[in-house]
């Protein structure tokens, strides 16, 4: 609900989820605290996704291919504000270790020549999620496994090495 409207008053959201609104003050004193919940639910699916995802150990191909199936999962489970959840400084340490971890895949990725050399430092690293993002939203009767096929296929006839 709050995708859908980042205003939605806590009186709305708890009519939708089909509880009264004092039910959902007594689990979060404010409606920040509701948002910053939201925020660390989704940070800690990313940190699943990543973690299943097997980045460091997994040959390239898989890995790339399950984490991009498991963020399209959490993007479309949490479609939250980004701009308003990276507003969060509680939430930037978590987000940047993330980040940090899949540029480091990437990396591994080029050196191991799933991605060619060539495009400027860090492209790969800001095109996939932005890939991952029109996936989860653009496609939605895609499965998560299918649009993954969709985003691998693109990220790597894009900057594939052959």
């Amino acid at each position: 609900m709050l995708a859908a409207d980042p205003g939605a008053s806590i009186a709305n959201i708890a009519a939708e989820a089909g509880v009264d609104r004092r039910t959902v003050y007594r689990r979060f004193a404010s409606r920040e605290d509701l948002l910053a919940a939201i925020h660390s639910a989704r940070l800690a699916a990313i940190e699943d996704a990543i973690e299943d995802a097997r980045l460091r150990e997994a040959p390239v191909a898989v890995a790339l291919h399950r984490y991009v199936e498991n963020i399209i999962a959490v993007n479309r489970t949490w479609p939250v504000d980004l701009a308003r959840m990276l507003a969060d400084d509680g939430v930037h340490a978590r987000r940047d270790a993330s980040i940090r971890e899949v540029d480091a895949f990437l990396q591994r990725a080029e050196e191991e020549g799933l991605l060619r050399p060539g495009p400027p430092q860090g492209w790969a690293g800001a095109l996939l999620p932005q890939l991952m993002h029109l996936a989860s939203r653009q496609m939605p009767d895609l499965s998560p496994a299918q649009a993954a096929d969709v985003v691998v296929d693109t990220l790597l006839r894009g900057l594939g090495a052959s």
